[in-house]
């Protein structure tokens, strides 16, 4: 089956553990080098979802949450998953004095909650992820390629998610 370049998905979660389940058939696609910036209110599932990536990284770590007070919590897993938590920080000059580039451009996988904040850091090649609220539990995700490296995981990605989750018979 031929994956195909594509910049925009949009698809919905019904509950958390669905939410999960997305990050973690996300996370499968995900290549080193890579950022996810991830967007959306308090509470629309952000971390959720950064616990399904790692989990589809095999990261073995059970008790992952948001560094809100650390910013950087470091998983290990297929590779490094970076996970930044950047809402207290009052601009993007405050992650270039943490040397951020060691991780956006490194060796592993970064995603990033409220992204938005640091938005002109944030490499050519990357995935955009929204996340709204649309009901108690029910969850939008935007999903948006920057960058034809980024274009070629969601083309994989959704190629691939909608033939596990819709197959042909």
């Amino acid at each position: 089956m031929k994956s195909q370049k594509i910049s925009r998905l949009i698809l919905f979660s019904l509950s958390p553990q669905e939410t999960l389940s997305l990050g973690e058939q996300f996370g499968r696609f995900l290549s080193p080098g890579l950022v996810v910036g991830l967007s959306g209110e308090l509470g629309s599932g952000k971390t959720r979802l950064v616990q399904g990536i790692a989990k589809g990284l095999h990261v073995q770590d059970h008790y992952i949450t948001s560094p809100t007070f650390t910013i950087l919590n470091e998983y290990k897993g297929l590779m490094p998953v970076y996970h930044f938590d950047v809402y207290r920080l009052s601009g993007p000059e405050e992650l270039e004095e943490l040397g951020y580039e060691e991780y956006f451009y490194g060796t592993g996988v970064t995603v990033v909650e409220w992204a938005e904040k640091i938005k002109p850091l944030l490499p050519k090649n990357h995935i955009k992820i929204l996340l709204e609220h649309q009901g108690a539990e029910i969850r939008k995700l935007s999903l948006e390629a920057k960058g034809a490296k980024a274009e070629r995981i969601l083309g994989r990605f959704r190629t691939q998610f909608f033939f596990i989750k819709y197959p042909f018979n």
